[in-house]
C-alpha cells in the first residue's frame, strides 16, 4: 500500500523530530561516503530485492531531489505562495535510468548542489524562512517545512543505505 503525502510527511518529518534540519544535512555527504567506500561499483548497483532501489539508484535520486529542493526553494524566494510541482520518484528513476547512472558521479553532483543550496539556506535572514510555496500534494511549504523534508528525506536515505551496504558487507565474508 502507497502512502498517501500525508502519512509521507508525517514519517518524514519523524525523522528529523528534535533535530536541527541543516546539521543533517551537512553531515549526510560524509556519512554516504564513509558507507559506500568499502563497496565494490558490483555491490553499490545490486538490488537488496526485486523492485527495490540499489544504493546507485538512492545516490541518483539524491542528486536529482536536491536540484528538485533548490529549486523550490528559489522558487519561493523569488515568489512567495508559488506553486511547487510534485513529482513521481519512480518515473524519474525509470526515465533517468538511476539504474545505469555512475554512482560516485551521482555522489559528487549530490555533494556539489547541497553545498550551493546549504549557503543559501544559511545566508537567509529568520523572516525568509517562512515564505512559503504551495505543494501540489502536500499544501503550504515553507522554506523551514523544506528543510526539514529535506533533512529527514536524508536520513530515511542513509537508513537505506545503511541496511544495503551492511547486507553486502555480511555476503563478502
Amino acid at each position: 500500500m502507497q502512502e498517501t503525502p500525508k502519512q509521507y510527511t508525517k514519517r518524514i518529518l519523524a525523522y528529523v523530530a528534535g533535530k536541527k534540519p541543516l546539521r543533517v544535512q551537512q553531515s549526510t555527504v560524509k556519512k554516504i561516503e564513509r558507507l559506500i567506500h568499502p563497496l565494490t561499483p558490483q555491490q553499490l548497483r545490486r538490488r537488496p530485492a526485486p523492485g527495490k532501489w540499489s544504493i546507485a539508484e538512492i545516490l541518483a535520486h539524491l542528486a536529482d531531489t536536491e536540484l528538485v529542493g533548490g529549486y523550490r526553494i528559489r522558487m519561493i524566494l523569488g515568489s512567495n505562495r508559488t506553486p511547487i510541482q510534485a513529482f513521481d520518484q519512480n518515473v524519474w528513476a525509470r526515465n533517468a535510468n538511476y539504474a545505469r547512472q555512475s554512482p560516485r558521479k551521482s555522489l559528487r553532483t549530490f555533494r556539489t548542489l547541497r553545498e550551493h543550496n546549504l549557503a543559501l539556506l544559511k545566508s537567509l535572514p529568520a523572516h525568509k524562512w517562512s515564505r512559503y510555496g504551495i505543494h501540489a500534494e502536500r499544501g503550504k511549504e515553507s522554506i523551514g517545512r523544506v528543510a526539514q523534508m529535506f533533512a529527514g528525506h536524508d536520513i530515511n536515505h542513509l537508513q537505506q543505505i545503511e541496511r544495503i551496504a551492511h547486507q553486502k558487507r555480511r555476503r563478502k565474508k
